[in-house]
């Protein structure tokens, strides 16, 4: 058992935080060797099972991440852009795989995360299910067989709780339409449509975001032309499934180069 890689699960009393720590404990591959919590969180202290309203397990919450992350061989990280970017000088100190699910990101956010992954191996993703990752390729590839005069919109849905939008898996299936037709998104990007906006401008890709409910996660990309139209869809149902592609990408970066890498390259797809 002590041979497994450890795991520390970052925002551990969240609800995608409590979902990895359950994926990992059930897992063989694997051991959780700690929660991280934000000081001064109630949970601090406590043992974890006990923390989530079950047995003790023996898996302590911290609020000490250098500590934590001194002991293990990979952080999963599903918090907040300023969380990450701190816990990923951490973990390229400790030398562990950092997987990240967080979405938000801004480029200077980005960048501090490229610096940390010359040091350790940085696995990021929007989206770490197998399904959006196969949708992520689909849309390039259609995106690059269509001419401009096909447009491009994609509509994300999740739960009342998301604060941020366009979702950061509705943003990397815009990345992958940009690089099909050879532009860059941030010069084609349409996300606000309100009043008298004027026609649509040929060749913007347009995000809407549907806020509702529990919606765990829906993503449409939609290619229409005069006459006819074509719509690529992913519905999750189960949050689980991302927590799987999370532990998929921990065990996968325990013998890779420091470096920054995604779910195409866990799951085989570039």
């Amino acid at each position: 058992m002590s041979e497994l890689p450890g795991v520390v699960v970052t925002g551990v009393s969240g609800r995608m935080g409590q979902m990895l720590a359950r994926e990992v404990l059930a897992s063989d591959k694997l051991r959780l060797v700690a929660g991280l919590e934000r000081e001064g969180h109630d949970w601090i202290g406590r043992d974890l099972g006990e923390a989530m309203g079950g047995m003790a397990n023996g898996v302590p919450v911290t609020g000490d991440a250098l500590e934590a992350f001194s002991k293990a061989q990979a952080v999963i990280d599903f918090t907040a852009p300023a969380a990450t970017v701190a816990f990923a000088e951490l973990a390229a100190q400790a030398r562990a795989v950092h997987v990240i699910g967080t979405t938000g990101m801004s480029d200077d956010d980005l960048a501090k995360l490229k610096a940390a992954a010359r040091h350790a191996v940085i696995v990021r993703a929007g989206n770490m299910s197998l399904g959006v990752n196969l949708l992520t390729q689909v849309t390039k590839q259609v995106a690059a067989a269509l001419d401009e005069d096909w447009d491009i919109e994609i509509i994300e849905a999740h739960h009342h709780h998301k604060v941020d939008a366009p979702s950061g898996t509705a943003l990397m299936l815009g990345e992958a339409a940009a690089e099909g037709r050879g532009v860059e998104l941030a010069d084609v990007s349409d996300r606000g449509r309100d009043g008298i906006t004027g026609a649509r401008k040929k060749g913007d890709i347009g995000f809407h975001a549907v806020r509702g409910g529990d919606i765990v996660g829906e993503h449409e990309v939609l290619f229409a032309a005069a006459g006819e139209r074509i719509a690529i869809k992913h519905m999750a149902s189960d949050r689980s499934l991302f927590a799987r592609g999370a532990l998929k990408a921990a065990i996968w970066g325990q013998d890779k180069a420091p470096g920054e890498y995604d779910m195409l390259d866990v799951l085989g797809l570039k």
